[in-house]
């Protein structure tokens, strides 16, 4: 199997806004392109025309087994009652996490206000994925979005499983640390290039992952995720092919880890039992 634990609905171009049935029938043709039984659509911080709400993506997916959405949640107007919608969700098993984007939004994950969100998280025992590293907006703060700030919000919340999206990059070293040091941690692979892998580029990435499997990050805390459609899955699919792993860990990192992680049902598949590219 391959899962996708992270890829996105929304319009990244400024100049056309299709619509939401347009988007989904865009995802679908690349999944089952490229071979995915199942995604991951995290929503955005900010509800535009080109960036539909949860609620409306649940909504939209909620014939379709084989996507899950994780909720993202805007810093700057989050409620506690907001949760009450988002549990009814969870219990139904169509939001399986939670998002926070620090960088792009101007807090540091640790901030009093996300108290209520981790121990909603905490009680119903989904994950909580963190924006760190780059920002695909030149106006995000990156201070706010290193993954050393993951460490604090694992020490204080050590019943909350939480993802260090996008490996940290460029700080993949203290990423690989913040892994290996709590048990409660993981990372995603997802957003380390704009659209395909440039040569150069990949072969310097490939050799991060390697190091970081092999610097004592278990390959049970390595997720496969893309960024979709800011990076292209088959890109994605030919750097994980190239990569040097034992195919044990390889499925690890493609499926198991992420249907164990967010309680995924491994029947629900778009593609079924076909050939693997």
């Amino acid at each position: 199997m391959i899962v996708d634990c992270h890829l996105h609905l929304n319009n990244y171009e400024e100049n056309q806004v299709p619509t939401l049935d347009k988007c989904l029938a865009r995802l679908e043709h690349e999944m089952r392109r490229n071979r995915i039984d199942q995604a991951l659509v995290l929503t955005s911080y900010t509800v535009t025309p080109g960036r539909p709400s949860t609620r409306t993506v649940v909504e939209a997916i909620r014939d379709k087994p084989y996507l899950t959405v994780i909720a993202g949640l805007d810093y700057t107007k989050f409620q506690p009652d907001e949760l009450v919608e988002i549990a009814d969700y969870v219990q139904a098993g169509k939001v399986r996490g939670l998002k926070l984007y620090p960088g792009y939004q101007p807090f540091y994950p640790l901030d009093p206000k996300w108290t209520p969100a981790f121990e909603f998280a905490g009680l119903h025992k989904i994950p909580v994925m963190i924006h760190t590293g780059d920002t695909y907006s030149p106006k995000g703060k990156l201070k706010y979005a290193h993954p050393l700030n993951v460490d604090e919000v694992a020490v204080e919340f050590p019943d909350v499983n939480f993802v260090i999206c996008h490996m940290g990059n460029p700080w993949i070293r203290d990423c690989m640390e913040v892994v290996y040091k709590n048990a409660n941690v993981y990372t995603d692979m997802s957003g380390l290039t704009l659209g395909e892998f440039e040569d150069r580029f990949e072969v310097f990435l490939r050799k991060q992952v390697s190091e970081m499997l092999s610097y004592g990050v278990e390959p049970d805390a390595l997720l496969y995720g893309t960024d979709w459609p800011i990076s292209s899955m088959d890109s994605y699919l030919d750097f994980m092919k190239e990569l040097a792993i034992p195919q044990k860990e390889r499925r690890m990192i493609m499926a198991e880890n992420a249907i164990e992680l967010y309680g995924l049902d491994r029947g629900n598949s778009l593609i079924g039992n076909g050939k693997r590219r």
